[in-house]
């Protein structure tokens, strides 16, 4: 905005400019892209260099890896949705999303690298674990159960998992099934919030079996949250206090102290984007 302030004059960019004006600036970024700026305050006899000297490097994306090097050693598998919505009026598509999915042929080479992540790693092999994803979410549960099953590992699991609809949107149904029949699952709830009149989510699911799951923790089981920062994120923080609240029959203050607690231990883990 302020490179594209001096080269079109625009007074309206220009009175977003500032430390002062972080917050407008921020809501109309949300709202204009790139595009949207050259077209609403256009420059005529504009060089290309010009444009690029405002733009910054693209930002890498992360993606988790759904695969278990055990599983597949010679592969690292993805999972991708593609990120599509409409703004002014027009289509707009996720820049890494609709390359994979749309423009890339199968035998496309795209530069990768991979970033560490000691935050997020799967618990020793007898100890129960909880995973909830929404969506892509889910990708890293996929890899934990092929690592299980690879190292023949005997703790409990549990899997929460949100979509759209249950059709179109159930990623890994089939092997989910399959975990579940060679007992590498434990138990698997999932909500599809579009399937209903009435929205159901993951932290319904979560809510609706409060007692096992607070009795999973009590037993020691590490807890898995991956997916949306914005919503899942802290709607399941949320739901997860008032389980401890609930079911262990305390107050606000100590279920946040329980939380904390299990933070602490690497017992709560967070993966969100």
């Amino acid at each position: 905005i302020d490179h594209w302030a001096q080269v079109s004059g625009a007074a309206e960019l220009a009175g977003l400019r500032g430390e002062e004006q972080a917050e407008a600036r921020a809501g109309f970024l949300r709202s204009n892209h790139v595009i949207d700026i050259l077209r609403s305050f256009p420059v005529k006899g504009l060089e290309p260099q010009t444009l690029l000297a405002g733009l910054r490097p693209l930002q890498p994306r992360l993606y988790s890896i759904a695969s278990s090097q055990a599983a597949t050693p010679d592969e690292v598998h993805l999972t991708v949705t593609k990120l599509q919505y409409t703004l002014h009026g027009e289509s707009r598509a996720g820049v890494a999303s609709s390359q994979l999915t749309e423009r890339a042929d199968p035998d496309t080479l795209m530069p990768v690298y991979v970033q560490s992540n000691p935050h997020f790693r799967l618990a020793e092999d007898d100890a129960p674990i909880i995973m909830i994803g929404a969506g892509t979410g889910v990708a890293p549960y996929r890899a934990f159960l092929q690592e299980r099953e690879a190292r023949g590992a005997q703790g409990k699991s549990w899997l929460f998992f949100g979509e759209r609809n249950f059709h179109t949107d159930f990623l890994y149904q089939t092997e989910w099934q399959g975990f579940l029949k060679d007992g590498v699952l434990s138990r698997m709830n999932v909500a599809f919030s579009r399937d209903r009149a009435a929205k159901t989510y993951v932290q319904h699911r979560l809510m609706e079996q409060a007692r096992d799951v607070y009795a999973w923790l009590e037993e020691g089981a590490h807890l898995y949250v991956c997916g949306d920062a914005a919503n899942l994120a802290p709607d399941l923080h949320r739901t997860i206090g008032a389980i401890v609240q609930q079911e262990g029959g305390v107050g606000r203050a100590a279920a946040d102290d329980y939380i904390g607690a299990l933070q602490r231990e690497h017992r709560y883990q967070i993966d969100v984007y």
